[in-house]
């Protein structure tokens, strides 16, 4: 009998497994974000560790993973420098965790429940097709762009596709060969029949893949003109001692308090880092194959306490990250111990291994990614989105071009505008139910108001009501409406008056009882009152005495 899907210790053989890979690709994500914020290497690393720990033991969401973020990068870079010392921006991390506390507290997490699916769909697309296209420099050993940029732009100059131009000025050989042959055996450990082999379920395919570079790397440093750059590997700082390493951790300057600056950046940081957590949230939970649903609140809260651990000891702040999420979730993840287990091999590899680890080519995290990437943006998924309509596919399509073009948080941005037109358009058009054969019967005309009437409707309600023949007969139905904007209820009443006129005969329906309720807090308070209770899977309501109706 397989586990339930939450039992932390019950999935291990799952998570185990799942965190290694991870582990695998988060090391080079770390690092180089830290190296595009302008921050210490080890701050990245920092990050890491306590995303996985601590954020993951603290968060409700099973399979998101935290860590630093490369849509965070500008404005780290622009702080420290605004600030003057890492220490005062560290405080700035503090402070901001606080803030991003404060934010679960007061229960902002439902924002991200405001994000269409067609934006959602496009945001993880659009970030598979950008992972795609930014590591097949690095596949070909060209390592100009940090490792986990999102931009289109990158700090050299160029953008996504020149660097696809420039890369062939700087071709390796070795890269081109570890990538090929990496590749090769993750999509040979995709094929059904390996899925059966006992052995194959355990060892995942990027395990082997990372074993595999650092083997070949090793190998290529006796053949001449093989051998890899120190640019075209992990670079992880390696102390001489245990002591050293724990030298490598930050204190936040705590006598700049008082410096706004500090209290703005905060503020900025907590912000954004909410809004990049909850959009990985949403997205994650919709990969999920269990299909759970995190708690937005607890998630701000356990990001917050992350961001004040991590500036405590001098890393960079964290965000729920959708790069690691996704490969968690594809590498077979369940339970959020995958997330706490990639913290802690992080960690022990940091103090232990830092050399092994600087052996991994990047090439061999690219062939990785390269699958990470095409599992987002799948072109199945493409297909089913165009079949949904224009008004999914369009603002999927635009979100993804925005990713791809600009940044992460702009293409959402873009793609969010352009739903947002499709749903007022919508609304725009069907400010009443009306079916000619229903609702045109013995000469009566028959407009049964929307559930939901807004300004929106205005002017396309004016038009119809317009167009009615003098000495018509027309019903007005508003017994299906919970909320009538007052501008509407301005222009039926003045059809009111005007219909005496035209020797119009008017009724309305249920339009005085209109009142403006919250269904939703209707129904919190039914369950709060047990006016709703279930038995075998049935639900029955409950009436003042006690007794089922």
């Amino acid at each position: 009998m397989s586990p339930s899907p939450n039992n932390l210790f019950g999935n291990l053989k799952y998570d185990g497994p799942a965190s290694i890979v991870v582990f695998l690709v988060a090391v080079p994500l770390c690092l180089g974000i830290a190296l595009a914020s302008g921050a210490p290497l080890f701050s990245g690393i920092i990050a890491g560790i306590v995303g996985g720990i601590v954020v993951g033991a603290l968060s409700g969401s099973q399979l998101g993973v935290s860590g630093p973020a490369a849509g965070l990068a500008v404005i780290v870079l622009t702080a420290i420098n605004e600030l003057g010392a890492f220490e005062t921006f560290l405080l700035a991390v503090v402070i901001g965790g606080v803030f991003q506390a404060l934010l679960g507290f007061a229960k902002a997490g439902i924002i991200g429940y405001y994000f269409p699916s067609s934006v959602i769909k496009g945001m993880l697309s659009g970030i598979g097709i950008i992972i795609f296209l930014k590591q097949i420099p690095h596949a070909f050993g060209y390592d100009k762009d940090y490792e986990g940029s999102l931009a289109f732009q990158s700090p050299d100059g160029h953008n996504t596709f020149s660097q696809l131009y420039y890369m062939f000025e700087a071709i390796s050989p070795a890269a081109i060969i570890i990538t090929s042959l990496s590749v090769a055996i993750l999509i040979l450990w995709e094929r059904p029949f390996m899925k059966k082999i006992k052995i194959f379920q355990i060892v995942q395919g990027p395990l082997i893949v990372v074993a595999l570079g650092i083997f070949l790397n090793l190998l290529f440093l006796n053949i001449e003109g093989f051998g890899l750059r120190s640019d075209q590997m992990v670079s992880i700082p390696v102390p001489e001692t245990i002591g050293g390493f724990f030298g490598q951790f930050t204190f936040p300057d705590f006598s700049q308090i008082g410096n706004g600056a500090v209290w703005t950046t905060a503020i900025t940081l907590a912000v954004v880092a909410s809004l990049e957590t909850l959009l990985c949230l949403e997205a994650t939970d919709k990969l999920d194959p269990f299909k759970r649903v995190t708690p937005a609140n607890q998630e701000l809260k356990a990001q917050g306490v992350g961001n004040i651990v991590s500036g405590l000891i001098g890393g960079l702040p964290i965000t729920q990250v959708i790069v690691r999420s996704s490969t968690n979730i594809q590498s077979g993840g369940r339970t959020k111990m995958s997330a706490i287990l990639h913290g802690l091999i992080l960690l022990g590899c940091a103090m232990a291994i830092p050399a092994v680890l600087n052996l991994i080519p990047l090439a061999s995290l690219a062939a990785i990614l390269f699958l990470v990437g095409y599992k987002l943006a799948k072109p199945v998924l493409f297909k089913q989105m165009w079949n949904l309509g224009q008004r999914h596919f369009v603002p999927f399509i635009v979100t993804i071009l925005g990713i791809v073009f600009t940044d992460l948080l702009m293409g959402i941005g873009i793609g969010l505008v352009v739903a947002i037109f499709y749903i007022l358009w919508n609304n725009y058009k069907k400010p009443f139910l009306f079916q000619s054969d229903k609702h045109i019967q013995n000469g009566t005309i028959r407009l049964e108001l929307a559930e939901d009437v807004t300004f929106i409707n205005k002017a396309s309600i004016q038009r119809t009501l317009t167009q009615i023949p003098d000495g018509a007969k027309v019903v007005i139905d508003a017994s299906k409406s919970i909320h009538i904007d007052q501008d509407v209820v301005e222009i039926i009443e003045e059809f009111k008056a005007n219909a005496e006129y035209r020797d119009i005969d008017l009724e309305l329906i249920d339009f005085e009882s209109v009142d403006i309720k919250n269904p939703v807090k209707e129904v919190e308070h039914a369950l709060a009152n047990n006016l709703i209770t279930s038995t075998n899977g049935k639900v029955k309501t409950v009436d003042s005495d006690n007794t089922y109706n």
